[in-house]
This record gives structure tokens, C-alpha cells and sequence, in this order.
């Protein structure tokens, strides 16, 4: 399912899209006709309109949008893109007016297998937006999968752990669970984990990972994801505090898109 500010989507209004590359999206995975951190998705898009185009975006009028691609019934993931199809690449100031496209696809059952992630030297790009911008993201990823790991951790040049390519990353030092304190992507399953379990926010080095006994990817499609190797380091497959973090995160409540 594709649509463009409610109507079907045409080949040709994606173009410029594809061929630029410049705008912004969240993806929501939607269960049975709800979505838990609703609100949260509904910010980010309407903070990265403000960003990258400088104009308002009606939340209202997104979340009706987006309801049309959502079954009452089952899971479903739901990719919200906002862009401006007349972007003209010389003049990317005058690109203020972003239309919605709406995009679903079926969510895979839940957990799913853990990940094991090669770190690579890399910030991104204005990290505190979920840019459409994913070259780096797939080209890191692609070169972890071509070495042996399901994905790329991404750290600076000091070894500073930040964030996955499309998933925030959390830590158990036996005591309490760890986010890291870089710039990221901030996602909406991280934020609803920190309002639900004692935390602490920090300084993450790759030095610090023979400290650490069990790490986990986050982000809505995902929930919460076991990460059972670094590098060289290995991670439990499974542990407590994992299973208590899911059972914390489906217990959130969720709201009717």
C-alpha cells in the first residue's frame, strides 16, 4: 500500500525523492489497530518538518493518513515519509512544501534471533533527525554482512559508542541498564524503556564492552533485541534483564491510530 497525501501514489510523484533524497520519516509498527508511543512518532515528524523545511506539520492530519494503511487486525508496520516533490536540487531553500506518503508492510513475529553487530568509525549526518538519507547506514551494514555480522555499530574516532544504523543500543553492567550518551537517533522504544526502567545515561567506549554482561537493540519494528556479539566480544543470546526490559515495553500502554 502507497499513498500520497491520502490519494494512490504515481511513479512519477516519487522521482524526485528518489533521485534527491531529502526528507524525513518514522516507521511504527501497529498492532491491531494500535501503536504504542504514538504521540512520540507524531513529534518527530512534526520537529523534523520544522527542521528540514521550515514549515508546520498537522499531526492530526498525518495520523488519519496513516490509519488508512493500518488493518484493524494483526501487525503491520507503517512508514510515514514527508518530502517535497518540487525540491529543485539547486534550490533546496525554497523546498517548503512537504506532502505525506504513507507506506505498509506486514511486521515479522516478535522476538526476533539476536544480532551480531561489527563496530565502524561513523557519525551521522544531523543525527537528532531520521533522515531518508540511509547511504551510510546501508553501506556500513552491508560491509559488517560482508565480514560475517548481521549489522554495523557506529562509533567516533575516540572508540565512543553512539547508536545501530536503524536501532538505539542498550547495555546491562550487572546493575543497571546503560544508554550510551553520544549524539543519535533518538527512537521512540528507547524513550518509552527509559520512562519504564531505572537507567543510567553515559560515556560507552568499545573499552568499556568486557564490562557490560548483556547489550540490546532497540527500535519499533524490533522492540527489544538481544545483542550477542561485538566485534570479538560475545554476549549472552538471552538474560534477565532482556526478558524484563520486553516484558516492561509490551506493557506500555498503547494508543488507537
Amino acid at each position: 500500500m502507497a499513498e500520497l497525501n491520502g490519494e494512490p501514489v504515481e511513479p512519477s510523484q516519487l522521482q524526485n525523492l528518489a533521485l534527491t533524497n531529502y526528507g524525513h520519516f518514522t516507521s511504527m509498527r501497529v498492532d491491531d489497530g494500535r501503536v504504542r508511543g504514538l504521540s512520540l512518532h507524531l513529534e518527530r515528524l512534526r520537529r523534523d518538518c520544522r527542521t528540514l523545511f521550515g514549515v508546520d506539520l498537522d499531526p492530526q492530519r498525518v495520523r488519519e493518513l496513516a490509519r488508512r494503511a493500518a488493518p484493524e487486525t494483526g501487525s503491520t508496520t507503517v512508514r510515514v515519509t514527508v518530502f517535497d516533490p518540487r525540491l529543485d536540487l539547486g534550490h533546496p531553500s525554497e523546498a517548503k512544501d512537504p506532502h505525506v506518503l504513507v507506506t505498509s508492510r506486514s511486521a515479522g513475529a516478535l522476538p526476533l534471533p539476536p544480532l551480531r553487530v561489527q563496530s565502524t568509525t561513523y557519525v551521522r549526518d544531523l543525527p537528532s533527525v531520521k533522515s531518508v538519507g540511509l547511504f551510510a547506514t546501508l553501506h556500513h551494514r552491508r560491509q559488517a554482512q560482508l565480514s560475517g555480522f548481521d549489522d554495523a555499530l557506529f562509533v567516533d574516532q575516540e572508540g565512543v559508542i553512539s547508536e545501530g544504523g536503524t536501532w538505539n543500543i542498550g547495555f546491562f553492567d550487572g546493575n543497571r541498564v546503560i544508554w550510551p550518551n553520544a549524539d543519535c537517533l533518538v527512537g521512540v522504544t528507547m524513550e518509552l524503556l527509559k520512562g519504564a526502567h531505572d537507567h543510567d545515561e553515559r560515556t560507552v567506549r568499545l573499552d568499556d564492552l568486557p564490562n557490560m554482561t548483556a547489550a540490546f537493540a532497540t527500535n519499533a519494528a524490533i522492540g527489544v533485541r538481544a545483542v550477542s556479539a561485538i566485534d570479538s566480544i560475545e554476549l549472552p543470546e538471552s538474560h534477565a534483564i532482556i526478558d524484563a526490559l520486553r516484558k516492561e515495553y509490551t506493557e506500555i500502554e498503547d494508543d488507537l491510530l
